[in-house]
């Protein structure tokens, strides 16, 4: 099976350039693309200085949705955004008043990656960050889900001129030699090329699969921080050991899930709405223009969402792995009674079986199951706790994957009824997701009489949750007139 590779290297133009990030693809392409991959053959895709971050998540939207190994090679700059301050990939066109808008969100790349297997997946970065978002990741680290392998650097910024994505560079010429060895041994053969380049930097090195990596060898003044969220705990030349679960105080850090490579209604304008999580409410497969999006090998295919690579079924929230599925106190997916021990053995997870239901067809079953462990989480945590809302929000993708748009929508809207209950900010990206997603499966609903009564409660949630893209509101209203003039 082919595997595919994804080249994103990004960064402003103009004087918020902190990293010649481009200048890393040439030698990047010089590597064969079975060796970018670690398969046999590869599809790889190129997106040099995009411009828009709708246009890198469909690539990256698909990439994930591709059957096989996925390798990711990002290179480029962090910022944070003034309302959230949560750390964004900087594009072409963003500038340090635009960053929430013309950015990347770090979480997309996170979610995105967040249900594929770390044995097929990995994430490569060479990253800097300005004074701001330096001081942040310092002090909580760059979240990148604990289930996916990671491996790079973060630099602070540059104390004069433009970088050099060295990193990223060293990584590419150790590849050239057409070996590509484990990422974690590659990881160390760049940084012992590159000492004085990566002293002071955020080292990142986790193999995935909820486990924090080893612990790699200190290195002087080398600050090694955990993955997760959460304040770091470490001190130059020291690994920190463990790897934190996501804590609750984080904004959709608890969420189940990712957003799946769905497509728009046929019959829906092309109006560019898209969502906090990467709902592209009007998402097209292709890149607007200027973006170089360089296929060299055909590219993977976004097809349609499977239940192992674009939905929330895999995900597994509850942090490191090796949580208990027993019933015992503390158990983050408690055993719902009666459930048959075969469903659900110790140590695993009760989405693989729910995954594997859906991708045989019974999507009756799937539901029922996730019900069961809602129910559970209900009785043990309450009806507004993270751990009840991760499985209404597993059911609202099931009715997707089900074909009920209808139901899917109206769980959604449920979903951020809850989470703006139990006072949630109307710009949370756990809230804002929700209401997109609910957006979404609405322009999807064929029943008339259906899509009016929940257009109505959408337009109302809207009101309250505009979501980032401009526009939204006014599709819904721009729809529901629609179906009020039909016959």
């Amino acid at each position: 099976m082919p595997g595919t590779v994804l080249l994103l290297a990004a960064s402003p133009v103009g004087r918020g350039r902190l990293v010649d990030a481009a200048g890393v693809l040439p030698v990047l392409a010089a590597v064969a693309p079975a060796v970018l991959s670690g398969a046999d053959t590869a599809n790889v895709v190129e997106l040099a200085d995009p411009l828009e971050p709708q246009a890198v998540l469909t690539r990256l939207r698909a990439a994930a949705a591709a059957p096989g190994p996925l390798t990711v090679y990002v290179t480029g700059q962090l910022h944070l955004d003034r309302r959230q301050h949560l750390p964004h990939l900087a594009l072409a066109r963003t500038t340090a008043a635009t960053v929430r808008y013309t950015a990347l969100p770090w979480h997309w790349v996170r979610e995105e990656l967040r249900l594929r297997s770390a044995a097929d997946t990995a994430l490569v970065v060479d990253l800097h960050a300005d004074a701001e978002t330096w001081k942040h990741l310092t002090e909580r680290g760059l979240d990148c889900g604990p289930y996916t392998a990671v491996y790079g650097r973060v630099a602070p910024p540059a104390r004069r001129g433009l970088a050099e994505p060295a990193y990223m560079k060293t990584v590419a010429t150790l590849l050239r030699s057409g070996h590509r060895p484990p990422l974690g041994t590659l990881h160390e053969q760049a940084l012992s090329r590159i000492p004085e380049e990566t002293r002071g930097n955020l080292l990142l090195a986790h193999p995935g699969g909820g486990a924090a990596g080893p612990a790699a060898p200190p290195a002087p003044a080398v600050l090694a921080v955990p993955l997760g969220t959460g304040p770091a705990g470490g001190v130059p030349g020291a690994q920190v050991p463990g790897f934190p679960a996501p804590g609750p105080s984080e904004p959709g850090l608890s969420r189940s899930g990712l957003p799946t490579p769905w497509g728009p209604a046929a019959d829906r304008p092309d109006d560019g709405l898209g969502g906090p999580s990467g709902d592209g409410l009007g998402d097209r497969s292709g890149g607007p223009s200027g973006d170089r999006l360089g296929d060299r090998s055909g590219g993977p295919s976004g097809g349609q969402p499977s239940a192992s690579s674009g939905d929330r079924l895999g995900d597994r929230s509850g942090g490191p792995s090796g949580d208990r599925l027993d019933g015992r106190p503390g158990d983050r997916f408690p055993v719902p009674p009666g459930e048959p021990a075969d469903r659900t053995p110790v140590g695993g997870d009760p989405h693989a079986a729910i995954s594997a239901a859906v991708q045989g067809g019974l999507h009756g079953e799937a539901d029922g199951l996730a019900a069961r462990y809602e129910e559970t989480a209900v009785r043990a945590y309450g009806a507004g706790s993270e751990e009840a809302l991760h499985w209404r929000e597993v059911r609202a993708d099931l009715a997707m994957f089900a074909g009920a748009p209808a139901r899917s929508c109206r769980a959604w809207l449920a979903v951020a009824e809850a989470r703006l209950a139990a006072g949630q900010v109307a710009d949370a990206p756990a809230v804002e997701a929700a209401v997109d997603r609910a957006h979404h499966q609405w322009g999807r609903i064929e029943d008339p009489a259906s899509a009016r009564e929940l257009g109505t409660e959408l337009a109302e949630l809207r009101r309250r949750v505009p979501g980032r893209r401009r526009g939204a509101l006014e599709d819904i209203q721009r729809q529901l007139g629609r179906l009020q003039a039909a016959p």
